[in-house]
């Protein structure tokens, strides 16, 4: 049994070793063009808290343009020769996606900082999006990037 679970286990791991990566870069762009398009056609379970959290812009305007800017970043992470601007461009959404936690904290916690809401969790769970960033930021190094390797692809 054990030597049976083993094989199947490593022959996945080996399977996954190969493919993970991109299987990650289908999955943040989904994640972003999904909660990016949300935003722009207004739509977004998120909008009330971006509104609070950035009070200063106007809503109308600001939603929307953070709408297109996460979904410039879901296209972007499929695009290998775009991934480095693209993962700068998500670690600064990441930063003030954190915003929240400070501005509105009644919001994101019933007891800071050790009780999240839904929307504290919704924040909190931005940390594997930032770590999914360092891994594909970790896999590409420039000769990966040149302009050869422009669309998805399994390396």
């Amino acid at each position: 049994m054990k030597t049976t679970f083993n094989t199947l286990y490593f022959n996945f791991s080996n399977t996954m070793e190969k493919h993970s990566i991109l299987l990650l870069r289908i999955a943040l762009a989904i994640v972003y063009v999904w909660f990016g398009a949300l935003k722009v056609v207004g739509m977004s379970p998120a909008e009330e808290l971006v509104q609070k959290t950035v009070f200063w812009f106007k809503p109308e305007i600001f939603v929307p343009l953070l709408g297109i800017w996460e979904v410039i970043i879901g296209l972007g992470i499929l695009v290998k020769r775009f991934i480095p601007i693209t993962i700068v461009l998500l670690l600064l959404h990441m930063v003030a996606t954190f915003f929240p936690v400070f501005i509105l904290q009644k919001a994101c916690f019933e007891a800071f900082p050790y009780c999240p809401t839904l929307v504290g969790q919704y924040i909190i769970k931005n940390f594997v999006i930032i770590s999914a960033a360092f891994v594909i930021a970790g896999k590409y190094k420039q000769k990966d990037l040149s302009p050869d390797n422009i669309l998805i692809d399994v390396n």
